[in-house]
């Protein structure tokens, strides 16, 4: 998504170029060069095209589904992020190459495609109940993260005499050398089966337990040995009581199928009767099954 408005920022000024040819954007010893060789040199290139692609993409979005992205509930999630990254969240968008207003332009896009992905696929019970075998609903665990498996089991030992929130919190404090966690009792943030932030070891051991229980033997992964303990697990119950979030799930999971996406995208395109008037860009959305006839005047700009 950031990529696309990277380039719909670069191809605004292409497009702007091309009704004013004989404009000089650059002079040197020997020569210029103008707009109109700006843009023939640009619109032939693979970026170009691409370019191009993402532009006239959020311009049908916008009129297909902008009614249904308001500025409030854009700045509702930017507000969101920016919460979330606390005082880093100015060096982050700075290092990512986007300004508070090229961020918000990101997020909104995102916005757009998840309404057209909404209004042109729907969840049938079926993908419901293919989500449900993998669901898994929000947990809450404390661990305690150390680098041999007999350091894990002195920690199990100890809680096996000891098994409470608060004699947890003063192992980690003693033992654990994640250094993010272990000042706050190991607590981590709540997560469910869709995360993918957490090793799936790590995730499939946690899932298991019920509140208050902890892994008896320790979990290995990449980062070390892992003792788990459960605080909060309402559990699985049953499927028709987590239709939203299972649906909410499904749409998050076909947001990233590209074969899916590729089909939206194509709908929305033939919808928006697009008509491309360089010639020599005819072809650009075909890969889409989307034909357009172009007038024989507008490539020799």
């Amino acid at each position: 998504m950031k990529k696309w408005l990277l380039a719909a920022a670069s191809l605004l000024m292409v497009v702007s170029l091309a009704g004013c040819g004989s404009t000089t954007i650059a002079t040197l010893k020997g020569g210029k060069v103008t707009q109109a060789e700006y843009y023939k040199e640009t619109k032939e290139t693979t970026t170009g095209k691409q370019q191009l692609q993402t532009m006239i993409l959020e311009k049908a979005l916008e009129e297909q589904y902008g009614s249904k992205v308001s500025d409030k509930k854009v700045t509702s999630t930017y507000n969101t992020y920016k919460k979330q990254y606390g005082s880093s969240f100015s060096s982050v968008l700075s290092q990512s190459g986007l300004t508070t207003s090229s961020f918000k332009k990101q997020i909104k896009t995102q916005m757009l495609t998840e309404a057209a992905l909404k209004a042109n696929k729907k969840v049938t019970n079926a993908n419901l109940k293919t989500q449900w075998k993998s669901y898994e609903p929000k947990v809450e665990v404390q661990h305690i993260l150390v680098e041999k498996k007999a350091t894990a089991e002195t920690v199990i030992a100890e809680l096996a005499k000891d098994n409470t929130t608060k004699n947890f919190t003063t192992l980690a404090a003693k033992y654990s050398t994640d250094t993010g966690t272990k000042k706050d009792g190991g607590k981590l943030p709540t997560f469910d089966s869709t995360d993918t932030s957490l090793d799936s070891t790590f995730k499939t051991a946690a899932f298991k337990l019920k509140t208050n229980e902890y892994t008896t033997t320790p979990i290995k992964t990449s980062y070390g040995y892992h003792v788990i303990r459960m605080i909060k697990n309402p559990g699985k119950g049953k499927m028709a009581d987590h239709k939203k979030e299972l649906t909410s799930q499904v749409y998050a999971k076909w947001m990233t199928d590209t074969t899916v996406m590729n089909k939206i995208i194509t709908k929305v395109l033939k919808k928006a009767n697009v008509s491309i008037k360089d010639k020599d860009l005819s072809d650009l959305l075909s890969s889409y099954g989307v034909n357009s006839k172009a007038s024989s005047s507008s490539s020799s700009k």
